[in-house]
């Protein structure tokens, strides 16, 4: 009880007391009271009609209650809508379960009208009531594998209604048993096997089925156990079983089951096996998902082969919304399996099976109790930027997070209480509702939600208030002005002028309206005042005198004055932040200039122009060489008698020039090429200044002898012929090796050749011998 006492305790100081968090009004383009009241729960509004000075912006009258009561705003001009709560309906909680449906929460209907950010916190209270009705449906695997576990729940049938009688004198029970789909590759889809899925040896066995219901909620021991006893063994495939697509069947089909409205409705889930889940349809190409909705014909899931399994997520919407408590009563090799599943589940628990279910009896009186002692106070799907959170008054609360309350370890007819803490973050535009409810248990509360996001200013009638110069009316102080008038007091008259061209004069590069400073009056803006008491000030109420460089935490370092976003230092300081004293010595060079004259000194510091660099801005690494960006000034002056025929040229950066047969400065020696092609060598001085130098310049230069034409032309004349003799003797060469090679082809032909010595008979001499017949030779 101390401890119940101290809680309270804290409670009450976090709330009211030491932890108690400080007002603050966050607020930003306030122009109405609406606006001011929906930028923050601890905004006010000030309606007092005086309140803001001329040129005083509006949004001064929104703030704390507290800052405006200090400023001099009485408390009955202040407007702060505050939360409202209504308890349209609180019945008392009920002692016990009688004849009547019995009230173990309250209120039940209560309805709240809410300021956006402020939090409301009202107080639920629960009691169990004794003797509650209680509904259990044993959802058995008959699986080939539970052939033990089967015997035995029909050998402890009547121990079950013992157990439940002792809880309450009210209970049914109902049974169901289920198998798995009945489609390869979850079952054997053999015809012979399809009606005997068991062993040949099985002579008790019957066909596979995914989900049957075998008896609807009964308050009988004898019917339970003979339909209990008329059930036998199946049989599958795989593994895992169908055990959600049962229990989401047990879960939709309130009327075959037959659960009651006002009782304590369990599934007792019993299995030595996995379960199948969303998804593992599509293995027998079931790709419908399930529709979370009854399909039982002549008790059994007739959809067991054309819809896939649940999702967990599925069934325990389901489980939660028609208020069931699943019981899993697993064997151990899956028990880590099912604590898993409970964690996704709200309101159920896990007990172990023996290895024939012989505790199933004191497994469910187990579970029933840490069921029923547990209470889980939560609330269903929210509107829109309401949030609600809960704190449990009891002795033994779990911190479950902030979006349920929860007691553990409570008895029959112990009252305890939770907080409920509801805020909605914007204004709604019509009412909402959502339901509060104990996990498992019938009893709601109804809370409906609306919004409070308008001033109720009780302003004078009239459209013609003196305030307003008698061209406006009032609205929670401030003037609403008549057409043609304008104004913080309508005392602007518009007349034949556009009321858009006047206001164009107030905006500067078309932008806000005097820079959302001030009250565009009459074509002119009217400036409001800083938060300092200082006032804005320039044509479009640009400037402000509260925003310069801070140096040391101080504006202007206490050195200077603010003015329009710029510090002006007094006599003797400088920098941005008037952090300086003026001093150059820092800044001067050895040719007693500052910075070289390429720079300014502030804070005795050189700060470099055009890319030098410090400390005293000598160098500049980064700067294009003196050597080509003064070519042409020195081509010219190297040819020119005078420096005045080069000015043009050299634009005055080179102070003195001077032509030498030998260099004598000691900077670095430039060889460059001038217009004409000719080397030009000569040396460059920088002085103080951004672009001066003096130079030194070598009389003679290098330039290249003209070429020799003549030599030019003979050679390349004596060259060309060199070229074509080489040709043709190449060409001449090409020749004569090709004529070796077919010379030397042919020989090698001739010695292959092989001469027949044979006698042509058709050859006839071409000789013809004649003799002279008178011819005596003598």
């Amino acid at each position: 009880m101390d401890w119940c006492v101290l809680s309270l305790l804290l409670l009450m100081l976090g709330k009211h007391g030491l932890c108690q968090q400080e007002e603050v009004c966050s607020k930003s383009a306030i122009t109405s009271c609406k606006d001011c009241i929906t930028s923050g729960p601890y905004c006010s509004w000030c309606k007092e009609l005086n309140f803001t000075k001329g040129g005083e912006q509006e949004a001064a009258r929104c703030e704390t209650r507290a800052k405006l009561m200090a400023r001099g705003c009485k408390r009955e001009e202040i407007i702060s809508p505050q939360n409202t709560e209504e308890i349209k309906q609180q019945d008392p909680l009920s002692k016990s379960s009688g004849s009547t449906e019995p009230v173990q929460m309250t209120p039940q209907k209560i309805d709240l009208k809410l300021r956006p950010g402020l939090p409301h916190t009202f107080k639920v209270s629960f009691k169990r009531a004794e003797g509650y009705p209680v509904d259990l449906y044993y959802l058995m695997d008959l699986s080939y594998s539970m052939k033990d576990d089967l015997a035995n729940v029909k050998r402890l049938g009547g121990n079950l209604f013992d157990a439940l009688n002792k809880i309450t004198k009210d209970a049914k029970i109902g049974f169901g048993a289920f198998v798995d789909k009945t489609v390869l590759p979850y079952t054997n889809t053999n015809e012979e096997k399809l009606k005997k899925p068991c062993d040949e040896s099985e002579a008790q066995c019957q066909a596979a089925f995914g989900y049957r219901h075998v008896l609807s909620m009964t308050p009988s021991r004898d019917v339970f156990r003979q339909k209990v006893a008329e059930q036998y063994i199946s049989g599958n495939l795989d593994s895992p079983e169908g055990s959600l697509d049962a229990m989401m069947q047990a879960a939709v089909c309130g009327d075959k089951i037959g659960w009651r409205n006002s009782s304590t409705r369990l599934i007792v889930l019993a299995t030595d096996a996995g379960f199948h889940m969303a998804g593992d349809g599509k293995l027998a190409g079931i790709l419908e998902p399930n529709d979370e909705l009854c399909h039982m014909t002549g008790n059994l899931y007739e959809k067991s082969n054309d819809m896939d399994y649940p999702s967990v997520g599925q069934l325990a919407m389901q489980l939660e919304k028609n208020n069931i408590q699943p019981i899993f009563a697993v064997t151990e090799n899956v028990n880590n399996v099912y604590k898993e599943l409970t964690k996704m589940i709200p309101k159920s628990v896990v007990g172990v099976l023996s290895s024939d279910s012989n505790n199933v009896v004191q497994l469910i009186e187990s579970a029933y109790n840490n069921l029923t002692s547990k209470v889980t106070v939560t609330h269903d799907i929210l509107p829109d930027n309401v949030r609600v959170e809960y704190l449990a008054l009891c002795e033994h609360r779990i911190n479950e997070g902030p979006n349920k309350g929860v007691c553990d370890q409570v008895q029959a007819e112990k009252e305890i209480s939770f907080e409920v803490t509801v805020t909605v973050d914007k204004c709604l535009e019509e009412e909402k509702s959502f339901t509060i409810s104990p996990l498992g248990i019938k009893d709601r509360l109804t809370v409906t939600i609306s919004t409070n996001c308008e001033c109720q200013c009780n302003d004078p009638e009239g459209s013609n208030h003196i305030h307003c110069n008698s061209t406006g009316s009032i609205t929670c102080g401030i003037c609403k002005c008549n057409q043609g008038f304008v104004g913080q007091f309508c005392n602007c008259a518009v007349g034949t002028k556009d009321e858009s061209s006047l206001r164009a004069t107030c905006r500067r590069q078309n932008g806000t309206e005097c820079e959302g400073r001030g009250d565009c009056v009459c074509g002119a803006c009217q400036c409001h005042t800083t938060e300092q008491g200082t006032s804005y000030h320039g044509k479009y109420c640009e400037c402000d005198d509260e925003h310069c460089e801070k140096y040391d935490n101080k504006l202007c370092a206490g050195n200077g004055k603010c003015n329009c976003g710029q510090c002006r230092c007094d006599p003797g300081y400088q920098g941005s932040a008037c952090q300086c004293k003026v001093s150059d010595e820092g800044c001067r060079t050895s040719d007693g200039s500052i910075c070289y004259g390429r720079g300014n000194c502030e804070c005795n510091q050189c700060k470099c122009k055009g890319g030098y660099q410090g400390p005293q801005c000598k160098d500049c690494s980064g700067c294009p060489s003196a050597c080509l960006t003064k070519l042409s000034c020195i081509s010219c002056l190297s040819l020119s008698k005078s420096k005045e025929n080069c000015n043009n040229v050299c634009n005055n950066t080179i102070s003195e020039y001077k032509k030498v047969e030998k260099f004598n400065l000691q900077s670095k020696e430039c060889n460059q090429k001038d217009s004409e092609g000719c080397w030009i060598k000569f040396k460059l001085e920088q002085l103080t200044g951004m672009d001066n130098y003096n130079a030194e310049i070598l009389t003679k230069r290098e330039c290249p002898e003209p070429p020799n034409v003549i030599a030019i032309i003979a050679g390349s004349l004596a060259a060309v012929a060199v070229i074509g003799i080489l040709l043709l003797m190449l060409v001449k060469l090409l020749i004569h090796m090709k004529d070796l090679k077919e010379f030397k082809k042919f020989e090698n032909e001739k010695k292959k050749s092989k001469w027949a010595n044979a006698d042509n008979p058709l050859f006839q001499n071409p000789t013809t011998t004649v003799a002279n017949p008178l011819f005596t030779g003598e």
